[in-house]
C-alpha cells in the first residue's frame, strides 16, 4: 500500500478492461486518479465506486481539445500531474492489408497513436512544472512482432509507433526528470479480446507458453511499478507482458 502516496495520475480507457484495473490498483496504491474515457456512464459508476479519490472525465482521448480539459480538471481537483497511463486503444477492423479502408486505417492510427501523442503533449507542461513525471504507454506485442495472429496492419503500426513515440519523448525530456515508458500486454482477458475473438482463449492458448490467458491485474502490476518512484532509473524502454509468446 502507498507505493504512488501523493501522486496525481491520469489514465485514459479507464472506463472498463485494463484501464479500470490500473485505475482500481492506483487507488488501492494511494494516486489521486482522473479517469477518462468516451463511455461515460460506465466510467461515471467506476468513478462512484472508487470515491474521492477520483475524477471521471468524459473524453475522447482522440479529440486535443478535450485533452486540454482534462488536464485542467486534473489540476483543479488534485493539483499537477506526476503520471500519465495512455491506455485508451483499439483493435479495429480485421482485414488483410488491400481490404482495409482507409476510414478503418485512420479510425485505429487515431486511437492508438494519435492520442498518445496528445495525451502526452498536453500532460507533460503540468509534469515540467512539478519537476518530474512517470508516462506510460500502452502498446502490444504487436508493437514489437507483427506476426501474432488477429490484429490488422493499422493495429500494428499504430502500435509500433507508440513504441517510437514513447523513446523519442524519453530522450527528449530525461534531463527534466520525466521517464517514458512502453508496456507491450500480449493476451489479456479483456472485453476488447472478448469482443474480438468471440471467446475467452480458444486456440490463442496454444501460442502462449505459460497456456494461460492473463488476468488485467497482471499487466496493472507493471504499471503501477513503472509509475512509482521504484522504477526511478527506468525510461525509453519496452516491458513485454506476454507469458513468453514473443521468446519463441
Amino acid at each position: 500500500m502507498g507505493r504512488l502516496s501523493g501522486k496525481v495520475a491520469i489514465i485514459t480507457g479507464a472506463a472498463r478492461g485494463m484501464g479500470e484495473s490500473h485505475a482500481r490498483t492506483f487507488v488501492g496504491e494511494g494516486a489521486k486518479v482522473v479517469m477518462t474515457d468516451v463511455r461515460g456512464d460506465t466510467g461515471r459508476a467506476l468513478q462512484r465506486e472508487l470515491g474521492d479519490a477520483t475524477i471521471f472525465v468524459e473524453h475522447d482521448a482522440t479529440d486535443l481539445a478535450q485533452w486540454a480539459t482534462v488536464v485542467e480538471k486534473a489540476e483543479a481537483a488534485f493539483g499537477l500531474v506526476d503520471v500519465l497511463v495512455n491506455n485508451a486503444g483499439i483493435l479495429g477492423a480485421m482485414a488483410n492489408t488491400v481490404d482495409l479502408t482507409e476510414k478503418d486505417y485512420l479510425a485505429v492510427c487515431a486511437v492508438n497513436q494519435h492520442s498518445v501523442f496528445y495525451g502526452m503533449h498536453a500532460v507533460l507542461p503540468s509534469m515540467l512544472k512539478a519537476g518530474h513525471g512517470s508516462i506510460v504507454n500502452i502498446s502490444s506485442i504487436a508493437g514489437l512482432a507483427a506476426n501474432y495472429g488477429l490484429p490488422s496492419l493499422a493495429y500494428v503500426a499504430s502500435k509500433f509507433a507508440v513504441r517510437g513515440m514513447t523513446k523519442a519523448t524519453a530522450i527528449e525530456y530525461g534531463s527534466r526528470n520525466i521517464r517514458v515508458n512502453s508496456v507491450h500486454p500480449g493476451f489479456i482477458q479483456t472485453p476488447m479480446m472478448v469482443e474480438a475473438t468471440n471467446e475467452e482463449g480458444g486456440d490463442a492458448l496454444s501460442l502462449i507458453p505459460l497456456g494461460r490467458i492473463a488476468d488485467p491485474q497482471e499487466v496493472s502490476n507493471l504499471v503501477l511499478f513503472l509509475a512509482s518512484d521504484e522504477a526511478s532509473y527506468i525510461t525509453g524502454a519496452e516491458h513485454v507482458v506476454d507469458a513468453g509468446m514473443l521468446a519463441q
